[in-house]
């Protein structure tokens, strides 16, 4: 069975490509999803987090606060990379057990998405990589909308990740989402169909 990611930049449309493509019948799987796992309450992953950081990054629950670490890792590189240690080991064995529970008999293919595979070096583990991109203007906007943060925090968070333009240099494969979701959609059906031809030669 074939493996391949889905990357792009925050805000770039991943989320809806994968969708589309499990729609399809693909297996897929939302990295995003195992790293917030990873810190769920009563993991070791949430300790180490609280060792490194303190209790101040927790919510009245006892759970992490997501807007308050995102604000700290997007200002402070040394904190992004602490806790990058912390949940991307946790993910990437989460990643392979999914793949290896999969049946190579039903499944040509399966789809991992993964926001940070080029910068953590990780598409050297997947035969293909895809690649959601739109313009770095709609990009910044979508960002702003979506998290309800100002232009220089958005900006901030771009910073930290590859530039869209290099990650579409280095894909096997890019859907611009750009235009409508319908358009989207379209060129998901159009790759869907010629990774069945591909993957069958």
């Amino acid at each position: 069975m074939r493996r391949i990611a889905l990357t792009g930049g925050i805000a770039t449309g991943k989320s809806h490509v994968r969708a589309a493509f499990e729609g399809l019948g693909v297996p897929t799987i939302d990295a995003d999803l195992l790293a917030r796992a990873a810190v769920a309450p009563g993991t070791a992953g949430l300790t180490a987090v609280v060792n490194r950081f303190g209790r101040g990054v927790l919510d009245a629950n006892g759970a992490l606060d997501r807007r308050k670490m995102a604000k700290l890792v997007f200002t402070d590189s040394d904190a992004r990379k602490a806790l990058e240690a912390i949940v991307h080991p946790e993910v990437r064995r989460a990643t392979e057990r999914w793949f290896a529970s999969l049946n190579p008999d039903q499944h040509r293919y399966a789809i991992a998405d993964i926001p940070l595979l080029y910068e953590v070096g990780r598409d050297r583990d997947f035969d293909a990589v895809i690649v959601a991109a739109c313009q770095p203007e709609t990009q910044l906007r979508r960002l702003m909308e979506r998290e309800g943060v100002s232009e220089q925090d958005a900006r901030q968070r771009l910073a930290v990740q590859l530039r869209i333009d290099d990650k579409v240099q280095r894909a096997d494969y890019v859907i611009r989402t750009d235009g409508s979701f319908s358009e989207t959609d379209r060129q998901v059906k159009e790759l869907f169909i010629r990774l069945a031809h591909i993957i069958h030669e």
